[in-house]
């Protein structure tokens, strides 16, 4: 059943209709950490301390998706000396100086509910959330049981209209924006596949990996609920990243994000 739904997978992201895509990356925060043997690795597998805290926008001629919301709204603020995570400017304030506000994104999707995934997810309430149904049973029944699941960030989603999923879930019906299940890290952890017409085929990681490092050395962090289930996804990825050829961000790659042009540039 697994490689009857990467096949289907391959055959939407290879076929898709060339939508008209845009794809704009916000910063929405880092995070500085002295230590992160927690990640799996040791200390000097890595030199890598920071890591980016990306938002993202999708524009589809049918609808504009958000896809994760950033650290929380209130440590918005100009970076303190010492500080292990900062947000100088709000997702909310950035996507004014494109035009928008909230109230514009027809859906709202998150990788995964940790609470730098889910940091603004209350400000779009009003749009049709997309989850995977063991995503939601985790977040809203039993966010005990994970420490980084902070409800307050995101309590005002359980009235919202949302699509509960189970797999892989294509956004917009023509192939050109898949939500790929890849769980592991949480239940319901999910990465997205767009294909730009420039660009070419893109995948954001959501936190399949946080360093390169982890990539390369095929680890997962100690607080991933499931190791298996990670590695599992890890290999779903690759494989999809190798048939499609697609360009593949480390969403967490502080490296990466320092290439790239944040909104209002966009991809497409």
């Amino acid at each position: 059943m697994k490689k009857f739904a990467l096949a289907m997978l391959l055959l939407f992201s290879c076929s898709a209709a060339q939508a008209d895509l845009k794809l704009y990356v916000f910063d929405c925060g880092h995070l500085a950490f002295a230590d992160i043997s927690n990640f799996g690795l040791s200390n000097d597998e890595t030199e890598v301390r920071e890591l980016f805290v990306p938002c993202y926008l999708i524009e589809h001629e049918q609808g504009r998706l958000l896809w994760d919301a950033g650290l929380p709204l209130d440590s918005v603020g100009p970076r303190e000396q010492g500080a292990t995570s900062w947000y100088e400017n709000s997702i909310l304030d950035q996507l004014q100086t494109i035009g928008l506000t909230p109230a514009d994104i027809r859906f709202a999707s998150f990788s995964h509910f940790h609470y730098d995934h889910v940091g603004a997810a209350n400000a779009f309430k009003d749009s049709t959330i997309l989850i995977q149904e063991t995503e939601l049973v985790a977040a809203f029944e039993h966010p005990e049981e994970n420490p980084a699941f902070r409800p307050p960030l995101y309590n005002e989603l359980e009235n919202s209209q949302r699509i509960v999923l189970d797999g892989d879930h294509d956004v917009f019906g023509d192939g050109s924006v898949m939500i790929v299940s890849a769980p592991g890290h949480t239940p319901g952890h999910q990465v997205l596949s767009l294909q730009l017409e420039n660009f070419g085929p893109l995948i954001l990681s959501g936190d399949l990996y946080h360093f390169e490092a982890t990539r390369r050395l095929r680890r997962t962090p100690d607080f991933n609920t499931d190791a298996q289930q990670t590695l599992e996804s890890m290999d779903k990825v690759e494989a999809l990243i190798r048939e499609t050829g697609a360009t593949f961000w480390i969403e967490h790659n502080l490296e990466l994000a320092n290439s790239l042009n944040l909104a209002p540039a966009y991809y497409d």
